[in-house]
């Protein structure tokens, strides 16, 4: 049987936050899902979910998107992850993060949050920090703005025009560290664009 992977995009819900930048990640599973002919629905879990395969013969894929605010994402993935029965290793978080800059792509296995409250609650949920990121960078705030505003905001027009490659590049990431594994992963997505 083949293995299953749960893959979440982190955001917040509702039309108001759909084009920010702290829903990138829901960006990226609807990039996933488009990819497949998939549409997300409505499941138990309040999560909107589809169930897909990496590629025929390959690693069952269950798409989902939180209904849960950011900050209180951990419900949903661990009701998923209870589920379809899958371990922390093969749930992988797609979010924002302020620390990388925007139009890069940083993937890892575990470590602190990093203040993204999102991810403590799914690591608090799940029990360990010890799971797959695809961190999605959204850069720093210029001048005095607050980080917690900037994530809210939409995406600048600049930042607009090379979202779908990021957005692309961040679906690519997700694909092969599920069919490849982590390693070649970064080494694809965390070499020097050329």
């Amino acid at each position: 049987m083949a293995e299953t992977w749960l893959v979440v995009g982190l955001g917040n819900p509702g039309p108001r936050y759909e084009t920010t930048r702290h829903n990138v990640g829901q960006m990226v599973v609807d990039e996933l899902a488009r990819r497949r002919g998939e549409v997300l629905r409505s499941h138990k879990t309040n999560a909107r979910i589809a169930e897909t395969w990496l590629r025929p013969g390959a690693a069952k894929l269950v798409l989902a998107k939180p209904n849960s605010f950011m900050n209180v994402s951990g419900g949903p993935v661990s009701s998923l992850a209870k589920f379809y029965g899958v371990d922390p290793d093969h749930v992988v978080v797609i979010h924002d993060e302020l620390d990388i800059p925007f139009d890069t792509i940083k993937l890892k296995i575990g470590g602190g949050h990093g203040g993204h409250n999102g991810v403590r609650d799914v690591a608090k949920a799940l029990g360990t920090p010890e799971f797959p990121r695809v961190r999605v960078g959204v850069g720093r705030p210029v001048g005095r703005q607050d980080p917690a505003d900037w994530v809210l905001d939409p995406f600048g027009a600049t930042e607009r025009q090379n979202l779908p490659v990021l957005i692309s590049d961040a679906a690519d990431a997700v694909e092969q560290l599920v069919g490849e594994g982590l390693l070649a992963a970064q080494q694809r997505h965390h070499a020097p664009r050329v």
